[in-house]
């Protein structure tokens, strides 16, 4: 069995990290350099960083920031925000990203996939996707880094993720809207029905509020990795200790 990832997510205004509870009310979490470099020391499997404000103001992140942090960092790491060309992703992972996320642009223009795919491998390109309950089923939003720009996508999650996948994605991230910040666990109903229609790693986002909840989306939902924020940034969960109790629980990881 492959080893279960630890993944810290650090969503970046401004070169400041922040954390809102379902995707509003952000509130300062500190430097991102100086929270890379804790996670990187108690033994993170990997970084996210997310430039939240990118595709909402049209733009796509700064390809320096990248490099600075690509020479701090020991673990691989992804990026995202406002990517909409294989010359940007390139220029993301030719500045040191390991890998390169895409969201509301991938909704945009669905191509995007399969073009990166086919330039970088399928192993570089990483599809974040924002889910949201509505009735008895899921749906995808976009721009949700802005609140006053974030909306509907049309589209079923489920629908959405398969589609990624036969485009070429390498990898699903997929954050539970209703959960995230909320620090009740994971949304396993989702992520377990995510997970049996792919057969590319799944990353859970969204709702991790206690080291239980990760051995619960790992055991329950059969995820590749996890990712969490506010639990991180805050101390309230260790990285070396989850993967302690993680161990014990029985769930393989790096230790």
């Amino acid at each position: 069995m492959t080893a279960r990832r630890i993944i810290p997510c650090l969503d970046v205004r401004d070169g400041r990290v922040v954390k809102g509870v379902r995707f509003e009310g952000h509130v300062d979490m500190g430097d991102a350099a100086d929270l890379a470099a804790r996670y990187r020391d108690e033994g993170a499997d990997e970084l996210v960083f997310y430039d939240i404000t990118a595709s909402p103001e049209g733009r796509t992140l700064d390809y320096g920031w990248v490099r600075d942090i690509a020479r701090l960092l020991d673990i691989p790491f992804s990026v995202a925000g406002g990517i909409r060309s294989v010359e940007q992703a390139g220029r993301c992972l030719d500045h040191g990203a390991d890998k390169v996320s895409i969201n509301s642009p991938a909704l945009e223009r669905p191509e995007l996939i399969a073009e990166m795919a086919g330039r970088f491998g399928a192993q570089c390109v990483v599809v974040g996707v924002d889910s949201r309950r509505a009735g008895d089923d899921w749906f995808v939003h976009q721009y949700t880094g802005d609140p006053a720009a974030s909306r509907g996508a049309g589209r079923r999650t489920l629908d959405w993720i398969v589609e990624a996948q036969a485009l070429g994605a390498g990898e699903i991230v997929l954050n539970c809207m209703d959960e995230d910040g909320v620090r009740r666990g994971y949304d396993l109903a989702q992520l377990a029905a995510a997970r049996s229609r792919l057969t590319i790693p799944l990353v859970a986002s969204g709702g991790a509020g206690e080291a239980a909840h990760f051995r619960d989306v790992f055991q329950q939902a059969d995820v590749s990795g996890a990712l969490a924020a506010s639990v991180f940034h805050t101390g309230s969960v260790g990285i070396g200790e989850l993967k302690t109790f993680l161990d014990q629980a029985g769930v393989e990881v790096r230790l």
